[in-house]
């Protein structure tokens, strides 16, 4: 038996609750399938489109006077871990149930740590929430000096958060004794929430995006996962992806993978961060080994039939 960390990237969600639930029992089947084999799983996950739905909304609803004040990004962040979790422990706990797998499954609210002296804070690239005019951008600049908006490829102006890098997890003590519990734990949605230590060791909230593939990689190690399985929607990482030399990459080590990254194969934005936290995971500890692959056949990639293995 394998316990193995599974990142679920933004394939495997939906934009509305319908189309959610649609793809969530989807996901559901591989999961299911993953823990069939005898297997310990731990789901992580994104929220991009999700958490920017309920940003919007409550922007709007707070420019609109129905409610009293825009609400701050962590919650919203918090609010969508709620909203995934429910669609994916629903969906896998009712596939479990089909496959005769008596199983608890549950979703815990996960704050993550990040350094309040990152680098990414003074240099916020993430875009979140609705477009603006200038005006409308220089305007709240000057009633917060706290956010931070820039013009998005001429599209208007939309606030910028950071993307630090995840450096622990508050709720780890919870998501170990769930999952030696016997418990299918989903945790870390979005990246989690992310927050800040102060002085006397209280957590605080802060408006950044951390990336979920980071997130998922600092999850695995300190649940001392075997695997971290990060599925999206290609089969295999590919190297001169989109030209005519095109070719699929069954398995790699970390030092080729460092190499194919230097020469500027993986895509900033999609498939660099994957391999990037693939080879951290790979590199923490003798006989780890992390599989990028395809949502639909994750199942494949335990016996090498499917995806790209990471390995020292």
């Amino acid at each position: 038996m394998a316990r193995i960390v599974v990142a679920l990237g933004g394939n495997a969600l939906g934009s509305t609750p319908a189309e959610q639930r649609e793809k969530v029992a989807e996901a559901a089947k591989t999961l299911a399938g993953l823990i069939e084999q005898g297997n310990e799983i731990i789901i992580a996950h994104g929220n991009g489109p999700q958490v920017g739905m309920i940003n919007l909304a409550l922007s709007h609803a707070a420019a609109d006077g129905v409610i009293k004040a825009e609400m701050p990004f962590p919650e919203c962040g918090a609010m969508s871990q709620g909203y995934i979790g429910y669609h994916l422990q629903n969906a896998v706990l009712r596939e479990l149930r089909r496959r005769g797998v008596e199983k608890g499954v549950v979703t815990l609210v996960t704050q993550v740590e990040v350094g309040a002296d990152d680098p990414a804070f003074k240099n916020p690239t993430k875009p979140i929430g609705a477009f603006c005019t200038e005006a409308e951008a220089r305007a709240a600049m000057a009633a917060d000096s706290a956010v931070t908006f820039r013009e998005d490829a001429g599209r208007g102006w939309r606030r910028v958060v950071a993307s630090p890098i995840p450096v622990g997890i508050v709720e780890k003590d919870s998501i170990l004794s769930l999952v030696d519990a016997g418990f299918v734990v989903v945790t870390c949605g979005g990246g989690g929430i992310p927050v800040v230590r102060r002085g006397e060791g209280d957590y605080e909230g802060v408006s950044a995006v951390i990336d979920k593939d980071f997130a998922s990689e600092c999850l695995a190690e300190l649940v001392d996962a075997d695997y971290l399985y990060i599925l999206t929607a290609v089969e295999r990482v590919c190297i001169n992806f989109g030209k005519p030399d095109m070719r699929q990459v069954r398995e790699m080590t970390c030092e080729q993978a460092n190499a194919y990254a230097a020469e500027g194969h993986f895509a900033p934005g999609s498939m660099l961060p994957k391999v990037k936290a693939a080879v951290k995971f790979a590199e923490s500890r003798s006989g780890r080994r992390a599989v990028i692959c395809a949502l639909e056949k994750a199942t494949l990639a335990m016996s090498g039939e499917s995806g790209t293995v990471i390995k020292q």
